[in-house]
């Protein structure tokens, strides 16, 4: 499917910082919960299903790039607030996207 630039503008895109990482041991596929530093844009969390290659300690401090203007997504008794972004692998375990080098929390992908 093709998209216009209009299309890709309403993707919000950011950077953001993780604060807190615990197990999510209610979702069906292995997961965590994610707590995310978006800057100005305040707090959000996220469910992530980045068990695979990520233990919880690795996770904190990590800067992530996620889609921060879905609504929220109710994961069994959680409610997900953005999108954190990977690459799926040929088993469908996902390596995250990041910036290459740190950047100021919230800053637009673009």
């Amino acid at each position: 499917m093709i998209i216009t630039w209009d299309d890709f503008e309403k993707i919000d895109i950011r950077a953001g910082t993780i604060i807190e990482v615990n197990d999510f041991p209610k979702a069906k596929k292995p997961a965590y919960q994610l707590t995310i530093d978006f800057g100005e844009l305040g707090i959000k969390r996220s469910s992530a299903q980045v068990t695979a290659f990520y233990a919880k300690e690795a996770l904190l401090g990590r800067q992530v790039v996620a889609v921060v203007n879905f609504p929220p997504k109710q994961i069994a008794n959680f409610f997900s607030e953005c999108l954190v972004l990977g690459v799926y692998t040929d088993k469908k375990e996902v390596v995250l996207l990041q910036p290459a080098q740190e950047v100021k929390n919230g800053w637009r992908v673009g």
